[in-house]
């Protein structure tokens, strides 16, 4: 039933949201030499607009900035409106030891990529680990996702035009610390440039269910867009 399910979200959602915008890219074929992805440094910053998908609106400007390079590279975060926003960890540069990108943040007890290990359309990973709220340390939750190359393309946004390598993360059926959540699923995708070290554009939404609701009425997180201003 679960691998019945997955293949026929997609179907669903697709009903549900058609008449909203996907980014769209210009495909091209892999790049030669392939793209390096820029080392961290202190200073770097990435600055994103955030988007409500089903209405287009702007709800926060996130500035994202490398605060300390080490055994840990630590990304300081604050919203326009929301003001200072829960610290993402990486260790190393590339995978992600605390993602505040979900609510509640998620620390992890083994760091995992924050983009495919291998930079080719058509590869596939599925990682399987545990994770805890930083508020609540004393318990964890399974966490699994799947993390799939899709294609080279050329994006637009707010801050220019950028080769990207487009991936789609799937996060079937993870625990949630939330008890009255009895299933749930995420999925994204994302535009990721090596140039800048992150990503131009991430699009990700999460539905669930809790006990006595079927998923065809299943509630919906926030579906979210966000869209690179500007970088350093």
């Amino acid at each position: 039933m679960r691998r019945l399910f997955l293949a026929v979200l997609p179907i669903l959602l697709a009903g549900c949201i058609s008449s909203q915008p996907f980014p769209e890219g210009v495909n091209i074929g892999q790049p030669i030499p392939q793209p390096t992805v820029r080392a961290p440094k202190v200073g770097q910053e990435w600055v994103y607009q955030i988007r409500n998908v089903f209405n287009q609106e702007i709800i926060d400007t996130v500035t994202e900035r490398v605060i300390s390079i080490g055994t840990e590279i630590r990304i300081a975060r604050s919203g326009a409106k929301a003001g200072p926003l829960p610290d993402e960890i990486q260790s190393p540069w590339g995978y992600v030891l605390q993602d505040p990108h979900w609510s509640p943040p998620q620390k992890f007890q083994q760091a995992i990529p924050l983009w495919p290990e291998q930079l080719q359309p058509g590869w596939n990973r599925f990682y399987k680990t545990r994770y805890q709220v930083p508020a609540y340390p004393n318990a964890s939750y399974y966490w699994g996702l799947s993390v799939t190359a899709v294609s080279w393309e050329q994006i637009q946004a707010p801050a220019g035009k950028f080769l990207v390598l487009r991936y789609h993360n799937e996060a079937p059926y993870f625990e949630s610390n939330d008890l009255f959540r009895v299933q749930n699923i995420r999925d994204e995708d994302v535009w990721f440039s090596p140039e800048i070290g992150r990503w131009v554009i991430r699009r990700g939404s999460g539905r669930y269910i809790t006990p006595g609701v079927f998923w065809s009425n299943a509630y919906w997180e926030d579906f979210l867009q966000w869209e690179l201003v500007s970088w350093k």
